[in-house]
């Protein structure tokens, strides 16, 4: 951003929008019954973060029973929502101190820090359940974890990669605003 001469009053709401898509992401996994579904027809398994869902036969009717009925279940599902919490908490934070006009980088440097800690309630609930998930429930026939467990995943990856982004912005203050002399790098003939 401050390498290639971005100007940093048109590129300020790059990392706040990150943060929303990330937002969303949370938000589709937290909402989604794909996190684990049959691979093969007849489709008979599918699962969220919430509940199992089982089919016993082609024409049958879905039995679901709640996750939350385990203390995995409920351990998964509770550490994920922490992390989705101060993800959302982080990028709220994120548009009051991008709507400033004076950046308060210190600021910046602590929403990097509850972003680091978002992700690791994030992953912790995103081991907890597929570890507890294959061993506590019997699962008939060949599944795979689907689309939703892949939104988790990409949301707890875009926690770290933005984490690092928020923590090393501060490092290049005087750059992004503009308090730096430029350098020519051109010699005479």
């Amino acid at each position: 951003m401050v390498k290639y001469g971005l100007d940093y009053t048109r590129c300020r709401w790059i990392l706040p929008l990150l943060l929303g898509i990330g937002v969303i992401f949370g938000i589709i996994a937290l909402a989604g019954r794909g996190w684990l579904e049959s691979q093969t027809l007849p489709y008979v398994h599918q699962a969220s973060l919430w509940e199992s869902c089982r089919k016993p036969f082609e024409g049958g009717e879905w039995r679901c029973e709640s996750l939350m009925g385990y203390a995995w279940g409920r351990a998964a599902a509770a550490t994920y929502l922490v992390g989705f919490i101060l993800l959302v908490i982080c990028f709220a934070l994120a548009i009051i101190a991008f709507a400033i006009d004076t950046l308060r980088f210190n600021f910046i440097r602590g929403i990097g820090g509850l972003l680091f800690v978002a992700a690791v309630f994030s992953i912790m609930g995103l081991v907890i359940y597929p570890v507890k998930f294959s061993t506590e429930i019997e699962m008939t026939g060949i599944n795979m974890f689907s689309w939703a467990y892949g939104f988790g995943w990409t949301t707890a990856i875009m926690e770290i990669c933005l984490g690092f982004f928020f923590c090393c912005l501060p490092n290049y203050e005087d750059q992004i605003l503009g308090n730096v002399k430029p350098t020519y790098f051109y010699s005479s003939p």
